[in-house]
């Protein structure tokens, strides 16, 4: 898969396989692509050639409509995206009600379990701003649960938040990998992918250039790339 930006290339050959029920983690300096792949892959972004597949259907094809393969997706982004006028429940259920036609009782219902499960009960009728940053990543994480996707796509959910406020969400990850969820996850913490991915794939350039198990890729990396980006993550102490 390729995708460009006008002359600059930011994608160039993109070769990835993610299995029912694993987890991979993309990791590499901020704009080796991270983020455009995954917003490719929720077909956000046109890509320029190549295919994706869901489930063995081409959905990049023409007459696939974007808008049926979202609601397959879950996808969390880096700045929460909530609407700041609307609660807690309302945004969690939103989708399932807009996008799924569920009934409003019963995608509510579900929607106070999921705000439940993820440390979030009695806080459905608040609005975002009454949150803490870590609270409000986590009901975006469970307004992309709230339509059952297939697989979910995570771009740096923790980048936004303070320090102290990372390892709620990253905790509601973990939990979810536990419990089979098939996700793509694109992070800056190394120690969360050592720890929950099958397997870790090295963006750079647009390009990946490396790929395998935690273990390899973050203890013995062979490409210089991928050293030289780890080291700069150890000095930072966050390695």
């Amino acid at each position: 898969m390729t995708k460009s930006f006008g002359e600059r290339q930011v994608l160039g050959g993109i070769d990835l396989t993610l299995r029912e029920h694993e987890a991979i983690a993309l990791i590499g300096a901020s704009g080796s692509g991270k983020s455009t792949l995954l917003r490719c892959i929720d077909l956000l972004v046109e890509i320029d050639d190549g295919d994706i597949f869901l489930d063995g259907e081409v959905i990049t094809d023409p007459s696939v409509n974007p808008v049926e393969v979202r609601r397959r997706l879950g996808f969390v982004f880096q700045a929460f995206n909530l609407f700041p006028h609307m609660t807690v429940i309302d945004n969690v259920t939103l989708g399932a009600v807009r996008a799924h036609g569920e009934g409003r009782k019963q995608s509510r219902e579900r929607g106070r379990e999921v705000l439940e499960r993820f440390g979030l009960g009695g806080r459905e009728n608040d609005r975002p701003d009454q949150l803490s940053g870590g609270q409000q990543q986590r009901v975006a994480l469970c307004r992309a649960l709230a339509g059952k996707p297939r697989a979910l796509l995570l771009d740096e959910v923790t980048s936004a938040l303070d320090p102290e406020l990372v390892g709620d969400v990253l905790d509601a990850v973990r939990d979810l990998k536990e419990e089979g969820m098939t996700m793509i996850i694109a992070t800056h913490e190394m120690s969360f992918a050592r720890e929950v991915a099958d397997e870790v794939a090295f963006l750079h350039e647009g390009r990946i250039i490396e790929q395998g198990s935690p273990e390899k890729i973050l203890a013995e990396p062979e490409r210089p790339e991928t050293q030289k980006f780890l080291r700069r993550l150890l000095a930072a102490g966050r390695v």
